[in-house]
């Protein structure tokens, strides 16, 4: 395609300010070109677990269920909500007949076993079901057979997650022990026909059980920058456009550019959090005292007017406000004077500021300014108080060394691999070897803080067997120990945006975040054109 064929020149020109697409480049048989930052070096997702492969893998595959726009869980595969035993150890799942897979084999319940036994052998995410599921088996040819390790209220949410949309066992049978990176067979509403790290191409698939694609097919191509990325849609190169990894000024200017009718532009749920981690048992954020100072040290409102022009919602909360669970004031707000109080006690301000290190991720544009921001914050408001040393580290890089306790204060972000308050809780507050209030070794310790008390592993535990309102009190005493210890500061919410020429209707997202590719269509213009 001529759009494909403009898509390295751009990349390599940097166009920022170019007209807009409407009257540019004709779209050939209504296939679309989505672009993102994404590279996609696999297509199994036994291996894949980037923003950008789940997104592709929600057009190639199904789900067993599915969040809609409202949040509620709703059978794709499944035809019903899990069917539990008295204990609550065994589930089963109703699948869906009559589908078929993209290699006109039929889906059913032996190659959902397949599929999930696939998963828990070699997934890269493998304990999201290990953990959780001790056996899987078809007992019946279209049911499924869960055996839980322990009560998991989440079931139909953890099903929901596009990591475990099935396979085709008759495509993947030589690949059951290793990864099948540059092929999928599965059976969504469109077919990979080609794929590498930097473009993937999907074709309708014709076969396709439910609703087909509003459009001819789609390219899906990965840019190297956010200029990139801004000038590919301005110019007309690309139709629709994901905002992962674009920049904050560009993000706002095609917002700005979406609401004076220029573009369209989609949004998602928050489901992604920007947090800090306080290493807990170093000095100088070892003293409780302290790390209360700074949690009221931290002006959000203001950090997000600068950041993002408020693109990124201030959050006091590990929970996203869209999911059950969440305790929007359970972090203290900015307080400067009780702040100062606290510092005070701890025998600064007077004479002696303390030295506070702060590592941004640097190659993560909203960190850098994250943390620019907060230092000129506290120098106005605590500048005999606190100073802040701020250190940019190459995300991969910090990764690696966060659960070594290399860093005293980290900014990070996490979005969980399925909508459900424990999937935010568990992966920073849980802890399987602790002594006393210090986590040795669990995901506490793998994020930095290696923060606990006694008995909250077995608390986040029992929350996940548990529903209603006795789930939501227990979720909420968690999340009030934890900001009245803080071993997290949460800082922002971030939603997912889309933009699309005028001509292309406007993205759609799913309850998990992901734009709907195959509602996207083209469309009549009403109006003069450019």
């Amino acid at each position: 395609m001529r759009a494909l064929n403009r898509l390295a020149q751009i990349a390599l020109t940097g166009a920022l300010l170019l007209p807009l697409a409407a009257c540019q480049i004709p779209r050939q048989s209504g296939r679309l070109v989505v672009a993102s930052k994404n590279r996609i070096d696999s297509v199994d997702p036994a291996q894949a677990y980037s923003f950008g492969a789940m997104q592709l893998l929600s057009a190639l595959g199904d789900p067993l269920y599915a969040i809609d726009e409202q949040g509620q869980i709703v059978p794709r595969l499944a035809t019903a909500l899990p069917r539990l035993s008295a204990d609550r150890l065994t589930a089963w799942v109703p699948l869906r007949q009559g589908v078929h897979f993209h290699d006109g084999s039929r889906f059913d319940a032996a190659a959902m076993v397949f599929t999930l036994q696939r998963f828990m052998a070699i997934g890269k995410l493998s304990y999201l079901v290990g953990d959780r599921l001790s056996a899987v088996r078809a007992s019946g040819p279209y049911e499924l057979e869960l055996r839980l390790r322990r009560p998991f209220a989440a079931l139909p949410e953890l099903l929901s997650a596009v990591n475990l949309t099935p396979l085709s066992p008759a495509a993947y049978r030589a690949y059951g022990k290793r990864f099948l990176n540059d092929r999928f067979i599965g059976t969504g509403p469109y077919r990979l026909t080609s794929a590498n790290d930097q473009q993937q191409r999907l074709e309708p698939f014709d076969r396709y059980w439910s609703e087909r694609p509003a459009n001819s097919g789609l390219d899906l191509v990965s840019l190297a920058n956010s200029t990139a990325l801004y000038g590919a849609l301005r110019s007309g190169e690309v139709d629709v456009l994901l905002s992962t990894s674009l920049d904050g000024d560009q993000q706002q200017a095609l917002h700005q550019a979406a609401a004076q009718g220029q573009l369209n532009e989609g949004v998602g749920p928050a489901l992604e959090i920007g947090y800090l981690s306080l290493l807990t048992d170093q000095p100088p954020l070892n003293r409780l005292t302290l790390r209360r100072a700074v949690a009221l040290s931290l002006d959000r409102h203001l950090i997000s007017e600068r950041v993002s022009r408020g693109l990124r919602v201030p959050l006091r909360d590990l929970v996203p406000p869209s999911l059950k669970g969440s305790s929007p004031r359970a972090w203290p707000d900015y307080d400067p004077a009780a702040a100062r109080r606290l510092f005070s006690q701890a025998g600064y301000c007077r004479g002696r500021t303390l030295e506070l290190p702060l590592t941004f991720r640097s190659n993560v544009p909203s960190d850098r300014l994250f943390a620019l921001t907060w230092q000129a914050q506290l120098q106005r408001d605590l500048g005999d108080c606190v100073r802040l040393e701020i250190t940019g580290m190459e995300a991969t890089t910090a990764y690696r060394q966060l659960g070594d306790g290399a860093f005293p204060l980290i900014l990070l972000d996490w979005m969980g691999d399925f909508p459900d308050a424990g999937n935010y809780l568990t992966p920073l507050l849980g802890c399987d070897q602790a002594q006393g209030n210090h986590c040795l070794k669990g995901p506490s310790a793998a994020s930095g803080s290696f923060w606990t008390r006694p008995g909250l592993e077995a608390d986040l535990r029992r929350s996940e067997g548990i529903s209603g309102p006795e789930r939501l009190a227990l979720i909420h005493a968690i999340q009030a120990e934890a900001a009245a210890a803080v071993p997290y500061l949460p800082v922002w919410l971030v939603a997912p945006r889309a933009w699309s020429r005028p001509t292309i209707s406007k993205p759609a997202f799913d309850g998990s975040g992901r734009v709907v590719l195959s509602r996207l269509r083209q469309q009549r213009m009403g109006g003069p054109k450019p």
